[in-house]
């Protein structure tokens, strides 16, 4: 019996005609409630957080929204060459009210959150579509997906990767239906959200690399006319002047701090220790998203490459695939192009958006699959789950018997660290004991509906239980740490004033203490305040050499908080 041939029968309609059309109008229904309810659980994660915490990423693209939004500019820490203004767009509408920042910032939230939710629906119609799944199964791996914390965890931050997940899911939908019906309607919706992705980041260029290489095969193959492969192209070319015209139009309101790569990334990879370096957090990347979707996203992948027939699935899983692969690829040989950039143990942020989809995947096997082609399949997951673990074991102790560990920081891979307890270094050897045993237990529960559901539904507790310890053990110190109180409006700091902040203040509390300042950009400074200040935000560490004494430059210190080392002064 073929893999189709099952989810035909696992996905027999009810004889009842009358049932059918009921289950038709309750499913819109239930993905409508599910959107508004992941908004209001997303909104609910972000809860603690009155302030970025994921600088400086967020405090660049707030500065270039608002700029965006015709208010004061700041800086980037983009360089010229990656610089996309995609996402500022999507929440520079939130700058427009001209409200103070905190509650910017929460409306700001509320378009990630909106955003960010329509993975459910998407998903949904991913598993239909796609992995041929029935209406039940289909809106469970929805809500799996749709909680995965790779995902989730950035619509509580201001940064583009709260978009992308659900972009992704919506390019490969478009991907599907251009293979399975190519023609210019087809072809040109693909090409708008390539250009989305475009203009989103530069991890676009891989989405439109893989979109062109569809394109001309299916041109070659003689299934797109010339209608089409324009209907493809305009979109993305029309994105690309996009994001060149906002850039002029955005001028030098908005600084960039970024060093473009000239060159830097192609001279470290091709060293020999820089082309290892690579290659091993590419494996780490892969391997993460295969411990993440618990264990069977790579076997899939592999499956759907072989598998015959359904060539509208079987292209799409392969633009996939290729996709992963090469934004993997892209992003470690930019990072190593980042001039005295220690390497990390893993830096899974530019993967994170794929994990949905490969969840997806999974699931569909466990649907799709008999039971012994299934207990195959795992056995090679197991396998490359122990021997990346292993890999990355002895990667780490090498590169701590040479005295250059790996850096391993609190945004490397949050679900990582839940799952494997290891908050202060990564353990290779427990993620992959975490993915081993959820892919065997994934496997047991296939034999019968039941147990597939029950284990479906323990996903979404586990996932829904990951965030909750992300926001525990890191949203809400950071929100802490980086939260000036008393608020600069507290302070009597009033619209018209010149501000100014030294760079001795900690940069957490200096970025969120110059966002208050809506009315004007607020420049840095080392020791000597500009001379048209008016007030200024300095280091306060009574007792201390780096204490700042503001009254030697003509100023009276209006308060601050000295266990955090900042104070703000107005001059006299």
């Amino acid at each position: 019996m073929t893999a189709g041939t099952q989810v035909t029968s696992v996905g027999a309609a009810p004889a009842d005609g009358r049932a059918v059309s009921a289950h038709r109008r309750v499913v819109p229904v239930l993905l409508v409630l599910g959107w508004l309810l992941g908004v209001a659980w997303r909104m609910w994660l972000a809860r603690n957080a009155s302030m970025p915490i994921a600088h400086t990423d967020e405090d660049s693209y707030l500065n270039t929204a608002r700029a965006l939004a015709g208010g004061p500019g700041g800086f980037s820490s983009e360089n010229e060459t990656l610089r996309r203004i995609g996402y500022p767009l999507v929440i520079a509408p939130a700058f427009l009210l001209d409200w103070d920042f905190v509650d910017t910032y929460l409306l700001v939230r509320v378009i990630n959150a909106a955003w960010s939710a329509t993975l459910l629906p998407l998903a949904y119609l991913l598993g239909r579509r796609l992995l041929g799944l029935r209406r039940g199964p289909a809106l469970v791996a929805a809500v799996v997906a749709a909680t995965l914390p790779a995902a989730a965890f950035h619509a509580g931050v201001a940064m583009t990767d709260a978009v992308l997940a659900p972009l992704l899911l919506a390019w490969l939908l478009a991907v599907h239906r251009l293979v399975e019906r190519p023609g210019p309607a087809t072809a040109a919706l693909g090409g708008a959200l390539s250009g989305a992705w475009h203009l989103m980041h530069s991890r676009g260029l891989v989405i439109v690399a893989a979109y062109a290489g569809l394109v001309l095969a299916l041109v070659v193959r003689r299934r797109l006319g010339p209608a089409g492969l324009l209907a493809a192209t305009m979109p993305v070319l029309a994105a690309a002047l996009g994001n060149e015209a906002g850039v002029r139009l955005l001028g030098d309101a908005v600084h960039l701090l970024g060093a473009s790569p000239a060159g830097n990334d192609l001279r470290a990879v091709l060293s020999g220790r820089g082309l290892s370096q690579v290659l091993a957090s590419i494996g780490t990347q892969l391997w993460y998203l295969m411990v993440i979707t618990f264990g069977l996203a790579g076997v899939d992948a592999v499956r759907r490459l072989c598998r015959r027939g359904d060539e509208a699935a079987r292209w799409t899983f392969e633009v996939a695939l290729v996709t992963t692969v090469g934004v993997a690829v892209g992003a470690e040989v930019v990072l190593a192009g980042v001039p005295d950039r220690v390497p990390d143990s893993i830096y899974a942020r530019y993967v994170q958006m794929f994990a949905p989809f490969w969840l997806l995947a999974g699931i569909g096997v466990l649907f799709g699959v008999g039971y012994r082609p299934l207990l195959r399949r795992a056995a090679v997951t197991v396998a490359l789950l122990v021997t990346g673990g292993a890999l990355i074991h002895v990667r780490l102790a090498h590169a701590a018997s040479q005295g250059a560990e790996l850096r391993y920081g609190t945004f490397s891979a949050l679900d990582l660290m839940v799952l494997t307890g290891g908050w202060q270094e990564l353990r290779p050897v427990v993620g992959a004991a975490v993915g081993t045993g959820a892919c065997l237990l994934l496997v047991l529960a296939a034999r019968n509906a039941r147990s597939r559901a029950i284990v479906l539904a323990a996903l979404v507790v586990v996932n829904v239980a990951t965030m909750q310890v992300i926001t525990q053990r890191v949203v809400r110190p950071l929100a802490a740490a980086g939260t000036p109180v008393p608020s600069v409006a507290d302070l009597g700091v009033r619209p018209g004033e010149r501000v100014a902040a030294s760079k001795a203040v900690p940069y957490q509390l200096r970025f969120n203490l110059s966002h208050q300042v809506t009315w004007t950009e607020v420049p840095w400074f080392a020791d000597n305040p500009p001379a048209d200040a008016d007030v200024v935000f300095a280091r306060w560490a009574p007792g201390k050499p780096e204490d700042w004494d503001g009254t030697r430059h003509g100023f009276v210190r209006l308060g601050g908080d000295p266990v955090l080392k900042w104070a703000a002064w107005r001059r006299q």
